[in-house]
């Protein structure tokens, strides 16, 4: 696989320098280790090589429609046996938000069966009839009786957070309208904007991610398939940053983009090969 390098300074060093500090890798799943039911290419080749080399990873997925048992269950159907342990998601950060900051919350929670799960096993009210808080996850069986009532009360100004801010989730047929598609919507009903999104690229999600793996967030490393979420994140939590190419982002995009990482590769076969050569 070919490899592109981002940063030309990397060009500079040693191959490998960039990433000989990162003890663990937060590792982006849809379109990064798996699109749809299908692993991506050598997927569990760089699991195999980061583990050899002593180092760990960590599931990190801004997609709040499923829970962490749906993911362990997943990727274990696909060939890598993990636990509920290793997965990460803007869901569960999103909740322990809410338990942390606001613990007498009642939460109008716009999300799938799996999410509302979530929310209760971590101890926050839900409450559609007379709620304090909105939260806008990734609602996979949506309704529009269901998006009316939050853009009410969203327009009521009631605190408004979202899990997180991706426009698209990839899919092997292509995209599926996301998060940041329907903040767009609310945005064009209320004239309001979250007042918090908890997922890439806010700082708080590796904070959180660090505090689960008692790891300092210097030793971490982010891969992704996202510019403005996976790529944005390591940059405003000042950790090194790998993009592939095996999901929503095209080589051209690098031109335009305000958030560039600091090496490319076309997928995760490729960062193994690096990895391997160091």
């Amino acid at each position: 696989m070919k490899r592109h390098v981002a940063n030309a300074a990397a060009d500079d060093h040693e191959r490998g320098s960039s990433l000989e500090h990162v003890r663990c890798f937060l590792l982006d799943m849809d379109g990064t280790f798996y699109l749809g039911e299908a692993l991506l290419p050598g997927a569990l080749e760089f699991v195999d090589v980061f583990r050899r080399q002593g180092r760990d990873f960590l599931f990190l997925t801004n997609n709040s429609s499923r829970s962490q048992d749906d993911y362990a269950a997943k990727i274990t159907r696909l060939g890598l046996p993990v636990g509920r342990e290793k997965i990460f998601t803007s869901g569960e950060a999103t909740a322990r938000y809410m338990r942390g900051a606001f613990p007498q919350a009642r939460v109008f929670l716009l999300g799938p069966p799996s999410l509302h799960a979530e929310f209760q096993a971590h101890g926050v009210t839900l409450d559609e009839a007379r709620p304090t808080h909105v939260v806008l996850g990734f609602d996979t069986t949506l309704t529009y009786a269901k998006l009316w009532r939050m853009c009410d009360l969203v327009r009521a100004g009631l605190p408004f957070i979202a899990t997180h801010a991706d426009f698209n989730c990839p899919t092997p047929s292509g995209f599926m309208p996301d998060v940041g598609a329907m903040i767009a919507l609310v945005r064009a009903s209320t004239g309001r904007e979250p007042d918090l999104v908890v997922g890439k690229p806010n700082r708080m999600f590796v904070e959180a991610a660090a505090a689960k793996l008692e790891l300092p967030v210097d030793s971490l490393g982010m891969i992704g398939d996202r510019l403005y979420t996976d790529i944005a994140l390591g940059k405003t939590s000042g950790i090194t940053t790998v993009l592939v190419l095996s999901g929503e982002t095209h080589i051209e995009d690098l031109a335009t983009s305000p958030h560039k990482p600091d090496l490319v590769f076309d997928d995760l076969a490729a960062v193994a090969g690096y990895l391997r050569r160091d």
